[in-house]
């Protein structure tokens, strides 16, 4: 055939690939699945599984969960704050909420006590010399709280009964450290002043304070408000119930008067000295 008969559409079909026929894929390969004909559930599940976890992501849970866990260990801990009073009766429960008023009110007295003091300084004519009267109070009060002076004011006298031998050096310890709480400003315990340093130890049947020997009965002389040192006592699972539980008896008196007399030997330091020498 000659050139003459090669037409443009001759040519241009010459130039196209052939056609393939229709209906005929070309072979998927090797666990090749077209996506097309999934489901939207399949095609959601195979989006979700096997999971993707990024490190922002780890990171993030990872804060979260101690987060919740120290969510729980701090409501745990509340929980457990107040158990010691849910049994508690309801005279109890208000004997505690009048002792706890009652701390406040002094700490309020305090407050106004040592700025009446500081307005007398800034106010007195002669500061110099009521700079040296609040020095002779002060001397007094510390000479009381270090038992280098005898004391005397309203208070009470609690006496431990031990005819069994089982209070311990331990319980009589107790006894003082709520008493300070409750504001007990001078302690006797059978001759013996307590003071800031006093330890108790186990000796033999009885009790030693500051290494002296001391046996039942127990009589402690308190000097305070009666009002708050005898609750103070008596709050449920407290000193009473305590002792009382080990078969001892404890008896609480009221009094107007109290004398503390047993002194104590003013020591002076090795080493410490005043910052203002």
């Amino acid at each position: 055939m000659s050139n003459q008969d090669e037409t443009p559409d001759n040519r241009l079909r010459k130039e196209l690939p052939e056609e393939v026929p229709a209906g005929t894929r070309p072979p998927a390969g090797d666990g090749a699945r077209d996506t097309s004909q999934l489901t939207g559930r399949q095609r959601l599940a195979k989006g979700l599984w096997p999971p993707r976890v990024t490190r922002a992501q780890l990171i993030v849970a990872v804060l979260l969960f101690g987060l919740g866990f120290g969510l729980a260990v701090q409501v745990a801990s509340n929980s457990d704050s107040g158990s010691a009073l849910r049994g508690a009766r309801q005279e109890d429960l208000v004997r505690i909420l009048d002792e706890l008023d009652d701390r406040t009110q002094r700490l309020e007295d305090e407050k106004q006590g040592l700025e009446k003091q500081r307005d007398e300084l800034e106010n007195s004519s002669d500061q110099a010399e009521e700079a040296r009267r609040q020095t002779v109070q002060k001397e007094r009060q510390l000479g009381i709280l270090a038992g280098t002076v005898a004391a005397q004011g309203p208070g009470i006298t609690m006496t431990i009964g031990d005819t069994k031998g089982k209070v311990e050096a331990d319980m009589l310890l107790d006894a003082i450290q709520e008493l300070r709480a409750a504001g007990a400003e001078a302690i006797q315990v059978n001759g013996v002043r307590v003071v800031a340093g006093t330890y108790l130890t186990d000796s033999g049947n009885g009790v030693g304070v500051d290494g002296n020997k001391i046996n039942a009965p127990f009589r402690f002389k308190v000097i305070g408000k009666p009002q708050d040192l005898e609750p103070a006592l008596n709050i449920p699972g407290g000193v009473v119930q305590t002792l009382e539980k080990e078969q001892a008896t404890v008896t609480v008196e009221r009094s107007d008067k109290i004398i503390v007399d047993a002194l104590r030997v003013a020591k002076r330091p090795d080493y410490a000295r005043s910052s203002s020498q």
